[in-house]
C-alpha cells in the first residue's frame, strides 16, 4: 500500500549539486517523519537526513551538514533533497524512508527502491 519513488539521480562532477525527489502515496503523508539515507558501493547504510512532518525542524548526518538539505511540499506528498559540493564520498543508493509510528528516533518502516548518485571527475 505505502509507495516512496525516487528521483533524480544521475551523474555529477565533484562540488556540483543535485536534487533528488520522493513521491510518496498510499499513507497520511503530512503526519510522518520522512528520511533520506544512503548506500554507498561495498558499504553499509547511513543515515543522511530527517524532517518532522510539517517541514518546521531537520536534522541531518555530520557528512552532509552544511552541503545537503532537506524539504517537502505535503500538498504534494513529496520530499526532496539538495545536494551541493558534492564529494566522491557522496556517491551512493539514496533511499526515501518513512518513520516507524511518525516519531523522531524511531526506526524506518518503507523504503523506496532507491536512484544512484555518482560523483565522478
Amino acid at each position: 500500500q505505502v509507495q516512496l519513488v525516487e528521483s533524480g539521480g544521475g551523474l555529477v562532477h565533484p562540488g556540483g549539486s543535485l536534487r533528488l525527489s520522493c513521491a510518496a502515496s498510499g499513507f497520511h503523508f503530512s503526519t510522518y517523519v520522512m528520511n533520506w539515507v544512503r548506500q554507498a558501493p561495498g558499504k553499509g547504510i547511513e543515515w543522511v537526513s530527517e524532517i518532522n512532518s510539517g517541514g518546521e525542524t531537520t536534522e541531518y548526518a555530520d557528512s552532509v551538514k552544511g552541503r545537503f538539505t532537506i524539504s517537502r511540499d505535503n500538498a504534494k506528498n513529496t520530499v526532496f533533497l539538495v545536494m551541493n559540493n558534492l564529494k566522491f564520498e557522496d556517491t551512493a543508493v539514496y533511499y526515501c524512508a518513512r518513520t516507524l509510528g511518525s516519531a523522531w528516533g524511531n526506526p524506518m518502516d518503507y523504503w523506496g527502491k532507491g536512484t544512484l548518485v555518482t560523483v565522478s571527475a
